[in-house]
C-alpha cells in the first residue's frame, strides 16, 4: 500500500507577512487533517542562526524529526530541514511527511524513529509531485537504521541514561502524563532522535508507538507531543514552564533515579547489549518489571547494582521454572562472585528466598554456593533478617569447608562477654548457623542462655517503653503518676551484689522508697490496674519469629532458655511477664519453670481479677505449683507480680507474712516488702504497730538501721497506746526518731501523737512528763499542743476538775525551761485551760482550785485563783472606763 506524502514549505525567516503553504499533498489527506498537520511543522530558527548562512552553515542547524498522532487516530511522520530560498528568501523551511491511516502499520512494520536517517527526505518539492518513493517503504531490511551507532551514544551518555530512560517510560504510558512533554536537551536534534532511538529499543513496541516526539522545537512549553528536544538556549524556559527537563549537553546529573528498571536498562545499553531487551521481554512479568531484565543482564555477564541484583533474585525467587538449568546456574554464578563488595540486606533477603525456591528443585551443587553466602552473611554481615538454608544443605565437603571458615568466628563470639549487649537476633542467628554446621555447642550452652534470657528482657522492655510506661502487663500496684511512683520497693536479701538503701541487697530494676514517697501514704491506696488486652493485644518484639523457631529446632536451647529465665524470674518478674505477654514461649516438657507460669498467669489474672490484689495473689501463687515452703522465692515472685514497685498495704502484708514461715520470707527477700507496707501506711492504720512489733520479731537480723529504728517506733507507738512502755519512752521516742532520719512523716506524726497523748493522759508517770519538758524539742512540744487542743482534751477539761487541775499545775510548773516549753504552756493556758474553766460552774471551779491546792501547796492555789481572777477583773476594769467615757 502506497503511503500518501505530503511537502510544506514554510514563509522566509523573519518575513512576518508570508505564509506557509503545501506544495504537495497525496491523496487521501483532507484539509481538515493539512489544518492539523502545518502547525507541527512551524520552525523558528535558533538564536543567533545568519540571516545568509553558507552553505555549512545551513546544513548545522537543526533539523525538527517529528512523529505525532492526529486526531482521527491517523499518524504522521515527517522532517523539517532548512533550505537554500530564493534571493529575497535566503531560508526557508521545507518540510516532508508521510501520513498513515488508522491501523495501517508502516511499511516493514517499523517503528516511526526508525525512518529518522532515511535517505530519501527530500528538502525540495520534488518535480513529480508526491507521487516519489516515500521514505519509510525504502528503508533497508534489519534494525541496522535506528541501531547504528547507538551504543557508543549510548556509553557517551551514560550519567543521564536511567533518568531519561526512566522519564521516557512514563511518557509511552498508555494514558499521556500530565505535567507536559519530557524534554531533552542537546546541541544536535540528531542526538535527540539517538535517545528515541535508545527508548525504541529498550521499550516494548507497544509502549515505543505511543512516544510521539520531535527532535527539535523553540516552544516546547506548547507542544502536545509526549518527548521534544531543545538546544541549550531554551533549556532554562523549558524549566521555567515547569517541564521535565534533562540537560545531556552539561554536567552529569548527581541524583540517580529510583527507577531499578531504567537503572538496569542503562546498564545493559552500556554494556552494549541491546539484544537483552528483547531476550528479556520473553520472560513472564510485567514489561517494565527489574526482574526479567535482570536476570538475562546477569547471565549475560553484565555487571549491576545490588538493588537490581535483588530484583533478579527476587523474580527467580517467585518463577523458579521460568529458567532452564544453564540460566539458573549463570544467574547463581553471578549472585555469588566474591568480587561482589556492594550487598545490602534487601539483596541478601532476595537470595534467601531464591535459595529456598531452588532447594530441592536444583541439585546441590547448584545450590551451594547460594547457601555459602547466606550463612556467611548471617554470621560475618550480622544480618539477622537472613531465611537460612535446612541443615542438609551443606552436607558433605560443602558443608566441611563452610563450617571450618566460619565455626571458630561463631565460637568464638558467642564465648564472648559481650553477649549481655549483643542483640537477640544476632544471637539467635549465630546458634541456628551453628547447628546448621554441626558445631557442638553443648559446653557454652548455659552462659549463652543466662546472656540471651537477659537480652530478651532488655529488647523487650526498650520497645515497649513509652511515654506513659511500659504498654501491656502492669501489676495492679503499679503507680500511674505523682508521687506513688516512688513507693515501696522489693529489696531481696540474700541477692549478692545488689544492695539497697538498707544496706541490704536490693533485686534489679526495683527503684527504692524515698521518705516523701511513703509520706504519700500511696501504699494503702492500690493505683487503677492496666489489664493487658484493654488497648488489644501488644505486639510481639521483631525478633520473636526467629526466637520461637530456634526454640523449635534446637531442644537443648530451649530448656537452657527456659531455665534461665525462669532464675531470672524473682529478680524482675514484671519484665518477665510483659515479655511472655509478648512472646508466647513453650512451657510444655517436663521443666517445673515456677516463676515462668507464675510470670504467664499474670496478665491474664490481671484482667480477671483487676483490683482485687489479695485474689491476685493466690492466684499467681497457685500457677507455680509448688508450695513457698518448697521453693521459698515464689514469693518474691508473687510479690513482684503483684505489687511490682509499690509496697502492700497493711493488710496485704499482714497477708504475705501469715503466707508463709519467716524463713521462707527470709530466703524470698520479701521480708523488705513487709516493712515497706508498715513504714509506708497512713498515720492513721493503727494496724501499722501491731505488724511492726510482729516484724521486729520474726527478722531480728535482716531489719536494721534505719528501718529497724523506725519500726521500734511504731512498735513502741503500740505500746504507748495499749501497754505500759518501759520507762525513758519520753526520751526513747527522740533516740529512735534520730536514728531512723530521715524518717517517713506518717511514722513521726504517729509516733509524736501517741507520746503526745500519753503525755496528757491522767496517770502518765511524772519522770516522762519532765524528761519531756526538758528537752524543749520543738517538734514534740508542737505535737503535744496539738493534742492538747483536740476535742477529748477539751470535754475532759471542761468535766474532770482533777484533770484541769493537773493540766493547770503541768502548764505552770516549769517557766524557765525552755522557749518552745514556755511559750506553749503559756497559749494552753489562756486558749485551751482558761475557756474550760470558764465554762464549769463555780462549785466545778472550787474543786479545780481545791485539787490544785492539794496535790500542790497553798501557794499553787493561790495562783490559781489569781490566774483565774485575773481575766475577769481585766474585762471589768474595761467595762467600767468605758462607762466613764460614754458619761
Amino acid at each position: 500500500m502506497s503511503l500518501a506524502q505530503v511537502h510544506h514549505i514554510s514563509a522566509a525567516a523573519g518575513d512576518e507577512s508570508a505564509e506557509g503553504r503545501f506544495t504537495a499533498v497525496g491523496r487521501g489527506v483532507t484539509a481538515a487533517l493539512l489544518a492539523e498537520l502545518e502547525p507541527l511543522f512551524a520552525y523558528v530558527l535558533p538564536d543567533g542562526a545568519p540571516h545568509r548562512p553558507t552553505d555549512a552553515e545551513l546544513r548545522s542547524l537543526p533539523q525538527a524529526f517529528t512523529y505525532a498522532v492526529l486526531s482521527d487516530g491517523s499518524r504522521a511522520v515527517g522532517r523539517t530541514a532548512p533550505a537554500r530560498g530564493e534571493s529575497s528568501a535566503p531560508v526557508r523551511f521545507h518540510t516532508h511527511a508521510v501520513h498513515i491511516p488508522v491501523g495501517v502499520p508502516l511499511p516493514g512494520d517499523r517503528l516511526p524513529v526508525e525512518a529518522w536517517r532515511s535517505p530519501h527526505w527530500a528538502t525540495v518539492t520534488p518535480a513529480g509531485g508526491a507521487s516519489l518513493s516515500d521514505p519509510l517503504g525504502a528503508l533497508p531490511p534489519g534494525p541496522a537504521p535506528v541501531r547504528e551507532g547507538l551504543d557508543d551514544f549510548a556509553v557517551s551518555r551514560g550519567p543521564w541514561l536511567a533518568a531519561v530512560l526512566s522519564d521516557l517510560r512514563r511518557a509511552s504510558e498508555e494514558a499521556a502524563p500530565a505535567g507536559g512533554p519530557v524534554v531533552l536537551v542537546e546541541r544536535r536534534s540528531a542526538d535527540v532522535a539517538r535517545w528515541l532511538g535508545l527508548a525504541a529499543v529498550a521499550l516494548p513496541r507497544e509502549s515505543a508507538e505511543r512516544l510521539t516526539f520531535t527532535t527539535y522545537t523553540r516552544r516546547p512549553g506548547s507542544s502536545a507531543l509526549r518527548v521534544v528536544g531543545v538546544a541549550p538556549e531554551d533549556a532554562a524556559a523549558a524549566r521555567e514552564a515547569g517541564l521535565r527537563v534533562h540537560v545531556c549537553a552539561d554536567r552529569p546529573p548527581v541524583e540517580a533515579t529510583g527507577d531499578v528498571w531504567a537503572r538496569t536498562a542503562a546498564r545493559v545499553w552500556r554494556s552494549r547489549a541491546p539484544e537483552l531487551f528483547q531476550e528479556a521481554r520473553g520472560l513472564p512479568g510485567d514489561p517494565f518489571a527489574a526482574g526479567p531484565l535482570a536476570v538475562v543482564a546477569l547471565c549475560a555477564g553484565v555487571g549491576l547494582g545490588s538493588e537490581e541484583r535483588a530484583a533478579a533474585a527476587a523474580w527467580a525467587a517467585e518463577r523458579p521454572y521460568a529458567l532452564d538449568a544453564k540460566r539458573t546456574g549463570q544467574l547463581v554464578e553471578a549472585l555469588t562472585s566474591p568480587g561482589i563488595d556492594d550487598r545490602t540486606g534487601s539483596e541478601f533477603d532476595a537470595v534467601g528466598r531464591l535459595f529456598g525456591a531452588l532447594d530441592g528443585r536444583c541439585p546441590a551443587p547448584v545450590t551451594a554456593p547460594l547457601a555459602a553466602m547466606l550463612v556467611t552473611e548471617a554470621v560475618r554481615g550480622g544480618n539477622g533478617s537472613l531465611e537460612l538454608p535446612r541443615r542438609d544443605a551443606f552436607v558433605g565437603p560443602e558443608g566441611e569447608a563452610i563450617a571450618g571458615v566460619l565455626g571458630p568466628e561463631i565460637l568464638t563470639e558467642l564465648e564472648s562477654g559481650a553477649g549481655g549487649s549483643r542483640p537477640v537476633a544476632r544471637t539467635v542467628q549465630l546458634l541456628r548457623v551453628a547447628r546448621l554446621l554441626g558445631m557442638n555447642t553443648r559446653d557454652l550452652l548455659p552462659d549463652v542462655a543466662t546472656r540471651l534470657a537477659t537480652a530478651l528482657l532488655r529488647e523487650t522492655e526498650a520497645e515497649t517503653e513509652g511515654p506513659e510506661g511500659p504498654e501491656g502487663y502492669a501489676g495492679p500496684g503499679r503507680p500511674e503518676e505523682g508521687a506513688e511512683a516512688a513507693a515501696g520497693p522489693l529489696r531481696a536479701a540474700g541477692t549478692p551484689g545488689l544492695t539497697g538503701s538498707r544496706g541490704a541487697p536490693r533485686t534489679p530494676g526495683t527503684p527504692g522508697p524515698s521518705g516523701a514517697a511513703r509520706a504519700s501514704g500511696s501504699a494503702g491506696t492500690p493505683a487503677a490496674p492496666r489489664p493487658s488486652g484493654t488497648a488489644g493485644s501488644p505486639a510481639a518484639p521483631a525478633f520473636a519469629p526467629a526466637l520461637l523457631e530456634l526454640l523449635d529446632e534446637q531442644f537443648d536451647v530451649r530448656t537452657a532458655l527456659l531455665g534461665a529465665l525462669d532464675r531470672i524470674a524473682p529478680e524482675d518478674p514484671g519484665a518477665v511477664a510483659r515479655f511472655l505477654e509478648r512472646v508466647a514461649l513453650p512451657f510444655t516438657g517436663t521443666q517445673a519453670l515456677p516463676h515462668l507460669r507464675m510470670c504467664a498467669e499474670a496478665p491474664g489474672a490481671m484482667t480477671t481479677l483487676g483490683r482485687d490484689r489479695t485474689a491476685l495473689w493466690h492466684r499467681i501463687l497457685r500457677a507455680a505449683g509448688l508450695s513457698p515452703f518448697a521453693e521459698p522465692l515464689v514469693l518474691r515472685t508473687a510479690a513482684g507480680l503483684v505489687w511490682e514497685d509499690r509496697a502492700p498495704t497493711v493488710e496485704e502484708a499482714r497477708l504475705l507474712l501469715e503466707a508463709a514461715t519467716s524463713d521462707a520470707h527470709r530466703a524470698a527477700g520479701t521480708w523488705s516488702r513487709l516493712a515497706d507496707a508498715a513504714l509506708g501506711a497512713p498515720a492513721d492504720a493503727e494496724e501499722a504497730e501491731a505488724l511492726a512489733h510482729d516484724l521486729l520479731r520474726a527478722f531480728p537480723q535482716e531489719i536494721q538501721g534505719r528501718e529497724r529504728a523506725a519500726l521500734q517506733l511504731l512498735a513502741l507507738c503500740r505500746d504507748l497506746r495499749t501497754g505500759a512502755p518501759e520507762p525513758g519512752w519520753a526520751d526513747r521516742v527522740r533516740t529512735l526518731r534520730d536514728r531512723a532520719a530521715p524518717l517517713e512523716p506518717q511514722v513521726q506524726e504517729r509516733a509524736f501523737t501517741a507520746l503526745a497523748e500519753r503525755l496528757l493522759a491522767p496517770d502518765r508517770p511524772g519522770a516522762e512528763l519532765y524528761a519531756f519538758v526538758r528537752s524543749d524539742d520543738t517538734d514534740l512540744i508542737t505535737a503535744y499542743d496539738r493534742a492538747a487542743r483536740t476535742e477529748p482534751t477539751r470535754t475532759r477539761l471542761r468535766t474532770q476538775p482533777a484533770y484541769a487541775a493537773d493540766c493547770f499545775t503541768v502548764w505552770t510548773a516549769h517557766p524557765h525551761v525552755g522557749p518552745a516549753w514556755t511559750t506553749t504552756a503559756a497559749a494552753l493556758l489562756e486558749e485551751v485551760l482558761r475557756p474550760a474553766v470558764r465554762s464549769m460552774s463555780a462549785d466545778l471551779v472550787a474543786e479545780v482550785e481545791e485539787t490544785v491546792g492539794r496535790t500542790g501547796s497553798s501557794g499553787r492555789a493561790n495562783a490559781f485563783r489569781d490566774w483565774n481572777r485575773s481575766r475577769t477583773l481585766g474585762r471589768l476594769g474595761r467595762r467600767i472606763v468605758g462607762r466613764v467615757r460614754r458619761g
